[in-house]
């Protein structure tokens, strides 16, 4: 991790620039992966498969048998952790239901917003390197509170054909039984168009590797419903002279070991932190099975040191990470500054782990910068809210000359009319 002290605030976009790799070729790549799904269905995407994939499982769609066999496969007391996580991911998702609401003018107006859930969804849950299995309780609980009656996941196979065990005993936790071993961009081209098998999604969600972010936002071109830009993690850990280092680089390796693609960035106020952090995380990396990940990761993430703290948050707010770890003595102060985040962990004892798991919170957030506007799933991800009004000739007669003068102002004339046409009684 490379150090940068007191960066002069002209730095700024190049040190929270996200890095890119081979922009034109996973463009092309994506493309031409989603063309041969939505053209050619089924055939087209046992062949995608089996060309990125180098085999296709027997079956794609994930059978009763299967579901059983994974059960008896998870130990007892990953089950147990699994069932906490998904009780507390719930009592906070309640919390969030979004209401209806009612305006009534008292004038012959009544005005209405109604929430409803999604009819049929599709949850994309990682599974290559590592089988993300929180991913289905962040997906599956939620949806669930919101009511939505079809979800489907697609999630990558093992060579030998089966899906991990606990991906499957967190599904049918959460309630799902439509699974399918299809990965990657593929997976995407499949939810997002459909083929003879199986039916397309009203909207996609889930985290994933470039190319499953890139197949996202292709089809949401295309008018797909995606949740948002999910794509690589990465943290940012803002410290001050309280934090401790060991902390700190547990943070920051917790998220390098996500994948190649990921990125960690300490902002702390002083040189020899930094120093410090840079010797024991070249000790401590050495210690993990994915250290090779983890090389990779760290080769594109830095370390910024300002003396300020004020420039410290500012220049997280410019970053906008999809965690942001405020290891500070006055956490609470330092919260009320940020604005660009997707999930915001305060204090010495708030692991980015946590909400990675089991402490209520959704794990599902935008990266990339894309946390200055869009926000982490939630129960109303999984909903649409329609409009519904009222009105009686007289509520109609109150607001008519204002709706024909703007309708006339933009050259609407028919708008004008349909009112005038009410009024009028016929325009007889």
């Amino acid at each position: 991790m490379r150090v940068y002290v007191e960066p002069d605030r002209m730095q700024w976009p190049s040190l929270t620039r996200r890095v890119s790799r081979d922009d034109a070729m996973l463009d092309w790549r994506v493309t031409e992966i989603l063309k041969s799904v939505r053209e050619g269905g089924d055939m087209a995407l046992d062949q995608v498969i089996r060309f990125v994939e180098g085999f296709v499982p027997e079956n794609l769609k994930v059978t009763k048998e299967e579901f059983d066999l994974a059960e008896d496969q998870v130990p007892e007391d990953l089950k147990e952790a699994i069932r906490v996580a998904a009780q507390r991911i719930k009592a906070f998702h309640e919390k969030e239901r979004p209401t209806d609401s009612e305006w009534d003018d008292g004038n012959g107006v009544i005005c209405r917003r109604k929430f409803l859930p999604l009819r049929r969804i599709g949850l994309y849950v990682p599974g290559g390197t590592a089988p993300l299995f929180s991913t289905v309780l962040m997906m599956g609980v939620p949806s669930s509170v919101a009511g939505c009656p079809e979800r489907i996941i697609c999630t990558p196979a093992a060579k030998d054909g089966s899906v991990a065990p606990a991906i499957l005993f967190a599904a049918k936790i959460c309630g799902i039984t439509e699974v399918y071993k299809i990965g990657g961009a593929q997976a995407i081209a499949t939810m997002a168009y459909g083929t003879e098998t199986i039916r397309k999604v009203d909207k996609i969600f889930g985290p994933g590797n470039r190319y499953v972010l890139k197949a996202k936002q292709l089809v949401c071109r295309e008018g797909v419903a995606i949740d948002m830009p999910a794509g690589p993690s990465e943290v940012m850990v803002v410290a001050d002279s309280t934090a401790k280092v060991p902390f700190i680089v547990a943070d920051l390796l917790s998220q390098a070991e996500h994948g190649p693609d990921s990125q960690v960035i300490l902002v702390c106020q002083d040189l020899s932190m930094a120093r410090e952090v840079q010797r024991e995380i070249n000790d401590r990396k050495a210690l993990l099975p994915r250290e090779g990940i983890v090389d990779k990761a760290l080769t594109d993430s830095r370390i910024v040191v300002f003396s300020n703290l004020e420039d410290g948050i500012e220049f997280a707010n410019a970053y906008a990470p999809e965690h942001l770890i405020l290891s500070v003595a006055d956490p609470e102060s330092l919260a009320s500054k940020v604005t660009a985040a997707g999930s915001v962990f305060m204090g010495h004892y708030s692991p980015e782990s946590a909400g990675d798991y089991a402490s209520g919170t959704n794990h599902i957030l935008p990266t990339k910068g894309t946390a200055v506007a869009w926000s982490g799933v939630g129960v109303d991800t999984f909903m649409h809210a329609i409009t519904f009004q009222s009105l009686s000739k007289e509520g109609l007669s109150r607001i008519g000359g204002a709706i024909i003068t703007m309708a006339e102002a933009e050259g609407l004339k028919a708008h004008a009319e349909a009112v005038r046409v009410r009024l009028d009684e016929g325009g007889k």
